[in-house]
């Protein structure tokens, strides 16, 4: 059986005591509800990214943290950057990058996410690469072109095992957000199936298999157990259902009863 990601990013939410409140009551919840299968993981914002960590490790919590984001170059005159060596040191094992958000408002190019793909690995942190496509695009028929084109920049150099250690998460930016509709099962199973034809085709079938592909966009309570059914799906990458420690929990609960447990 494949091993789920479940994660959750809190974008510019959550100040320390916020965050550590919400580590509190995840640690009351998350051990009696956790599966083998299961690989939770919790992007909060830099200021708490530390103390999160060491919450998570001193609590023997088995999730993983990671930063928002991450700038290419190793260090230098970069005001209001942050490097992948802070981030380490901070106790990060993932980083994302590529958010619509970030491409969208801060003008994150393909070429960028690539740069910081390649930083990223070198530092031992796994990138976790986020591309969608937008109403437009999906309204043009052009969806599949659009995040395969996205994916395969972002992985242009990087190898096949360093491949295996990268996250791919498929947002499309007409179903994430507040008024965000949801993707169907069907229609994400479709983007994601042509994720993985294209990894294979870039790195055999057997490395193709392996690099983790994950659907976020407006991932819910309702819809969490039928997406992780879909053979192309690897995990969640949840929004605002996952902001608080029960709704994270919620959503975990679901997934484990709904599918780990009917499939074993």
């Amino acid at each position: 059986m494949k091993r789920l990601m479940i994660g959750t990013s809190w974008k510019m939410n959550k100040p320390l005591s916020e965050a550590m409140a919400y580590c509190e009551s995840l640690a009351d919840q998350l051990p009696q509800l956790l599966h083998p299968q299961v690989q939770p993981f919790f992007i909060p914002a830099f200021t708490a990214l530390h103390p999160v960590s060491e919450f998570f490790r001193t609590r023997q919590l088995p999730c993983l943290t990671g930063a928002q984001n991450m700038h290419q170059q190793e260090h230098g005159a970069w005001t209001g950057e942050i490097s992948a060596s802070m981030l380490v040191e901070a106790g990060a094992t993932l980083v994302e990058m590529g958010h619509s958000e970030r491409r969208g408002a801060f003008n994150e190019s393909d070429a960028a996410v690539n740069a910081k793909v390649h930083t990223a690995l070198r530092h031992g942190l796994r990138p976790l690469v986020c591309i969608g496509d937008s109403a437009d695009e999906k309204r043009w028929g052009v969806s599949v072109e659009t995040v395969t084109r996205q994916m395969k920049i972002a992985l242009f150099g990087v190898s096949a095992e360093q491949a295996q250690q990268t996250l791919i998460a498929y947002e499309p930016v007409w179903a994430i957000g507040e008024h965000g509709t949801p993707a169907t099962p069907e229609q994400a199973a479709t983007i994601h199936h042509a994720l993985r034809q294209a990894l294979c085709t870039l790195y055999g079938h057997d490395a193709g298999q392996k690099v983790p592909l994950l659907y976020g966009g407006s991932v819910n309570l309702q819809n969490c157990a039928e997406l992780v059914t879909q053979d192309d799906i690897d995990g969640l990458f949840i929004g605002r259902a996952a902001w608080t420690a029960d709704g994270y929990c919620a959503i975990v609960r679901r997934v484990v009863q709904d599918f780990i447990n009917k499939a074993q």
